[in-house]
């Protein structure tokens, strides 16, 4: 793939140049939960300006070309080291950063919340995505993750059925946690302090940025990877 069209997906982008994900973010095109969709759909929905988002995507993938990057093809990856991967690199950073996170984000409502109401959904949206992510993870790694590894060793069509519906409902639930960290964005004007914010701010913020390009990648790679491979 050396041009972007309209044509192409943000997920199928996201997975040959991942650096793609920042702009899609910047401009609100969704790359995991709606990443099936044709650019072009995306273009009208949103009102965007189709050639100088292409323009733009394809600049950067020709400059990122010219660099030495290392990119891990997702699509022949064997399928119990892809669910590894998800578990150490995804569920990991989950576990450890909820909570501390979820510590800073109630400390800023309590600190500025009564000036910034906007503090308030704040700490009610994260603690509803904590709650989500915390269930989600749980029953893909109890639940979902063991189906596919059993399924890699010994195929069959009883067990992919199995694996179908529990996909499902997955998706259904990152389709939940996404549009709760798109809320964040948008109440947090892009996760951007303001000029006078404290340093516990400024971090409860910067958290927040890198809490959802973590979890954009770990959805991406879920529903537009693992789940299709086992479509």
């Amino acid at each position: 793939m050396n041009t972007f069209t309209a044509a192409h997906t943000p997920a199928a982008i996201v997975k040959v140049f991942p650096k793609a994900s920042d702009l899609f973010k910047e401009r609100q095109i969704d790359f995991c939960c709606g990443g099936d969709r044709a650019l072009k759909d995306t273009f009208a929905e949103k009102n965007l300006d189709e050639t100088a988002v292409l323009s733009a995507l394809n600049t950067a993938y020709e400059r990122w070309q010219r660099e030495d990057h290392h990119v891990i093809d997702w699509d022949t990856m064997p399928l119990p080291e892809l669910v590894d991967h998800i578990v150490y690199h995804h569920h990991a950073y989950l576990a450890e950063e909820l909570p501390a996170l979820g510590e800073f984000v109630t400390k800023v409502f309590r600190k500025h919340g009564g000036d910034q109401p906007h503090l308030q959904e704040l700490h009610r949206l994260y603690n509803d995505f904590k709650v989500e992510m915390e269930e989600h993870t749980l029953k893909e790694e109890r639940d979902v993750f063991p189906l596919i590894k059993e399924y890699e060793k010994n195929p069959s069509e009883t067990l992919l059925e199995q694996i179908h519906v529990a996909n499902e409902a997955l998706e259904e639930e990152h389709d939940t946690c996404g549009d709760i960290l798109k809320r964040m964005r948008v109440i947090t004007d892009g996760f951007q302090p303001h000029a006078y914010a404290c340093g516990s701010y400024q971090i409860t913020y910067a958290r927040l940025a890198e809490l959802e390009e973590n979890t954009f990648q770990h959805i991406h790679l879920e529903n537009n990877v693992l789940f299709k491979r086992l479509s």
